[in-house]
């Protein structure tokens, strides 16, 4: 395995914890457990954030940016949802 291999995989590793993080502070009966999960999660996104910068840095992650007509189409989209 290499190390592009790895960031990846780490990267789809982290998603998915985060998602079972989230799973579990949503349906934690117990107040100070639901923190916790929420702190976990917190450093979850952080490490996600952190092995995709790595990954891009390299070239193995890319991100193609939206033309701005998407964007504005989007935001006026959503915002005009707003009660």
């Amino acid at each position: 395995m290499n190390d592009q291999e790895r960031i990846t995989d780490l990267i789809l590793t982290e998603k998915k914890m985060s998602t079972n993080y989230d799973t579990f502070a949503s349906e934690c009966v117990n107040v100070q457990l639901r923190d916790e999960f929420l702190k976990i999660l917190n450093q979850s996104h952080q490490t996600q954030t952190d092995l995709f910068q790595a990954a891009q840095s390299k070239g193995w992650y890319k991100v193609e940016p939206a033309p701005a007509s998407k964007i504005s189409e989007a935001y006026n989209k959503f915002n005009a949802e707003k009660p």
